[in-house]
């Protein structure tokens, strides 16, 4: 059971059994699965286990029929014109979008990581250009990009102004974080209501919301005009709202509604204007004030040379501090690229020293440490493959 709904059920022996694939196995060959109406342990006695095994009666099943293609499963995946009004449509509600491969949920351009680049493909010409920088509200650029091709639609939610809460639903084999409080749950639905509980505030249910292909929950929030910007966060982790609950913000992204992942369709269930991010809910997710930062000092050397890497550091640290939002990491990579040629082309600029004056300036910016940190190797790593020396 979640949020209320019975996902589909199996009944043996006047229990209710999950038979979502994958079916879990209840006989010898794993654990028992649970009883979803009581959430305990399902107790089978031993003669009739495999007998009312769903994943036994699946397998079995599938070995008495021969391989076709299952025709009467209908084409539930959008046509490539569908999917372009789809992305005008979100565009249209100030929304930035961007192409996610087809029935997929990765952004289709870049299609390799910042590190991997070689800037052979065009669209790398310019430098390493993220899934964020690229997405945009431009209606012509829009039916360019969705002309020919059915790619999904991701929504940029840092551009767009959105914080999404992203309300996942468990799958067969996680297993919850230490010191979890609500363990046996099966959903972000039910962690969030227990969460909206404990702090006496209602359940949102007046704003725009979305049904992901696996039954979760995208909650839309508008992010909060003041304070600072908020990124996303992982309940896996031991971080954000709980166990189960996302959050996508600065940094993140969403499947739209109307695009197909694995098959299984992402669709509106509530088609509502964007309600404002309850303020209780910005404070639970307002990182935690950075420690007072202290100046990195580099030791140049004087005439010439040092007056040259003076310039060069000044202007990479003053081109990321002033990027636009929505453009600050590429930023940060190409200023990556431009002091890892210096590092490996002069001995008197290290690589520790680059990382350091970046990352001060990065944290400054709002990037949070933990892709700071993996973008700035990333470029630092790519402009040592081209050095750039310093005439002496």
């Amino acid at each position: 059971m979640t949020g209320g709904h019975w996902i589909g059920a199996s009944k043996a022996l006047g229990r209710f059994v999950s038979v979502d694939l994958p079916y879990p196995h209840i006989c010898d060959r794993t654990v028992a699965a649970e009883d979803t109406m009581s959430g305990l342990p399902l107790q089978v006695a031993r003669w009739e286990k495999a007998r009312y095994c769903a994943a036994c009666a699946h397998e079995k099943h599938l070995k008495a029929q021969s391989f076709t293609p299952d025709t009467r499963r209908p084409n539930i995946m959008p046509d490539t014109a569908t999917l372009r009004e789809v992305a005008l449509a979100a565009a249209a509600r100030g929304w930035h979008v961007f192409p996610l491969r087809a029935n997929d949920k990765r952004p289709a351009f870049p299609d390799h990581t910042a590190d991997a680049c070689t800037g052979r493909d065009p669209r790398c010409r310019a430098g390493h250009t993220g899934w964020e920088a690229r997405a945009t509200t431009d209606p012509d650029r829009i039916r360019r990009g969705w002309s020919k091709t059915p790619y999904g639609v991701g929504i940029a939610c840092g551009p767009s102004g959105l914080v999404v809460v992203d309300l996942d639903m468990r799958k067969p084999d996680q297993v919850p974080p230490p010191n979890c409080p609500h363990p046996t749950a099966t959903s972000g639905i039910d962690v969030f209501a227990e969460l909206c509980k404990s702090a006496e505030q209602p359940v949102p249910d007046d704003t725009y919301a979305v049904t992901t292909g696996r039954g979760g929950l995208h909650l839309y929030f508008r992010h909060p005009a003041t304070g600072p910007a908020l990124r996303n966060t992982a309940g896996e982790r031991g971080s954000g709202l709980g166990w189960l609950v996302d959050t996508r913000a600065h940094g993140g992204y969403v499947v739209a509604a109307g695009s197909t992942v694995a098959g299984r369709p992402y669709t509106v269930s509530r088609d509502l204007p964007v309600a404002d991010l309850p303020g209780w809910l910005a404070e639970r997710l307002t990182p935690a004030p950075l420690p007072p930062q202290r100046p990195v000092v580099v030791d140049l050397p004087t005439r010439r040379t040092g007056a040259y890497l003076e310039a060069a550091i000044t202007r990479q640290l003053d081109h990321l501090r002033r990027a636009a939002e929505g453009e600050r990491n590429h930023t940060l990579y190409v200023s990556a690229v431009a002091l890892g040629q210096l590092v490996a082309g002069s001995a008197a600029l290290t690589r520790d020293q680059a990382e350091a004056l970046l990352e001060e300036a990065a944290l400054s910016i709002g990037l949070s440490r933990f892709e700071t940190l993996r973008t700035i190797r990333s470029g630092l790593t790519a402009g040592a493959r081209r050095p750039r020396t310093v005439a002496a």
